[in-house]
């Protein structure tokens, strides 16, 4: 009789998707054991798996792609939308800021696409997708290539041709960082496709959906938008990890909510007065600005950008950084003590001795309030002289 396949189950769904004959070889057998060797590996995995896999597996049938495609992300990041490389490569998928250019995602002071989930899956399948096309319609030669650049690869390729040498990946001179990276995509598929022959319990993984999009009507505070959903604002920004800051971006038009919280959220929203729907914009001082020529650009007020910003007089420093309040009733929300209008920006040079922890118990803010205002990898260290940005409510 055929395997029973549970469809409450995200993995065995993922695992139905499989396409790849896993080799059996020494660079397979030391990523496998690699990964078995790390400590609640799949623990972590799991836990954000839950937040993200499920539409990452529905984007690769959608497209009739390999399923081991979506274990990718976990080579990349391990499944952490706030993983940032020294590289600066960002997001689940690790897109450089170039290629993330060229792919089409946007990125400003206040919302990176590289950490959409859904913009940045979009584009990272779109990109592995020309590569495999590119590539002889090779799924391993394309995934060297997300790792090490189509260039290096189709060289390689080139050359091995040219000297009458095979030209599959194993047989090609790549970085030894590339030689490791297929192998590593293709242990974890040899460990979710038959977990049962390496002794692997895997955590349960919901086959549902974690997310459902939701209108703001405009731009709305992270925090003000997890009090009318009634969720935990950690979950709120781990949902929408392309956004920066405290707030949507200006632009914004919607966000990602637990679908048993969505309902809510458009009740309570709707109900919102014009004085708690403040837009708030962000703008680098130039040479010969004055704050009544900013508040007029800005369909503004003065006095709105000296209580929002803390401005005693008129001096502003060229290079300083303002916030910008704008709409109607702005006087009404700057007005409500602990609303915006209790918000200083405050630029913070880290110290020997530092830590996340260490700088939000001294500025009574949260350390994830640190991380997601300055687009930190929550795993990565903070070193001397780094430069960032916080958000003090004032008395």
């Amino acid at each position: 009789m055929p395997e029973q396949v549970d469809p409450n189950d995200l993995w065995a769904r993922l695992r139905g998707g499989m396409q790849w004959e896993i080799p059996d070889n020494r660079q397979v057998r030391d990523a496998r054991a690699y990964y078995l060797a790390q400590d609640r590996y799949f623990e972590a995995v799991t836990e954000r798996g839950a937040l993200y896999l499920h539409y990452i597996v529905e984007e690769i049938e959608r497209r009739n792609m390999p399923m081991e495609l979506a274990l990718l992300p976990l080579v990349e990041s391990t499944l952490n939308p706030f993983a940032l490389s020294s590289q600066q490569a960002m997001g689940l998928w690790q897109i450089m800021p170039a290629t993330g250019r060229t792919l089409g995602l946007s990125s400003d002071w206040w919302y990176d696409g590289r950490r959409d989930l859904r913009e940045s899956t979009a584009a990272a399948l779109d990109y592995l997708q020309y590569l495999h096309d590119s590539l002889e319609g090779d799924w391993l030669l394309a995934i060297a290539a997300y790792n090490g650049g189509v260039g290096r690869v189709g060289r390689a390729v080139l050359g091995n041709s040219a000297r009458g040498r095979r030209t599959d990946f194993w047989s090609l001179p790549l970085p030894a960082e590339t030689r490791k990276y297929v192998p590593r995509l293709l242990a974890l598929s040899s460990l979710v496709g038959e977990p049962d022959a390496w002794e692997l319990a895997l955590p349960p993984l919901a086959n549902a959906p974690a997310f459902v999009p939701v209108p703001t009507g405009g731009q709305i505070e992270l925090a003000r938008a997890a009090e009318l959903a009634e969720v935990d604002l950690p979950v709120l920004q781990a949902l929408n990890p392309g956004h920066l800051r405290w707030a949507t971006s200006p632009g914004a038009t919607e966000l990602l909510l637990p679908p048993e919280r969505a309902d809510l959220f458009r009740q309570r929203l709707a109900t919102l007065s014009p004085e708690q729907r403040v837009s708030w914009q962000h703008y680098r001082v130039k040479r010969g600005d004055t704050l009544s020529r900013i508040a007029q650009t800005f369909d503004s007020r003065v006095d709105l950008l000296r209580k929002a910003n803390k401005i005693q007089g008129s001096l502003i420093r060229e290079g300083s950084t303002l916030l910008i309040p704008q709409g109607a009733y702005a006087r009404g929300a700057l007005a409500q003590r602990g609303g915006p209008a209790q918000i200083e920006t405050r630029d913070y040079k880290v110290r020997r001795g530092d830590s996340l922890y260490r700088i939000a118990r001294r500025f009574k803010v949260k350390v994830t309030d640190l991380i997601a205002w300055n687009a930190l990898n929550p795993q990565a260290t903070i070193y001397p002289g780094q430069q960032l940005t916080m958000y003090v409510r004032g008395g």
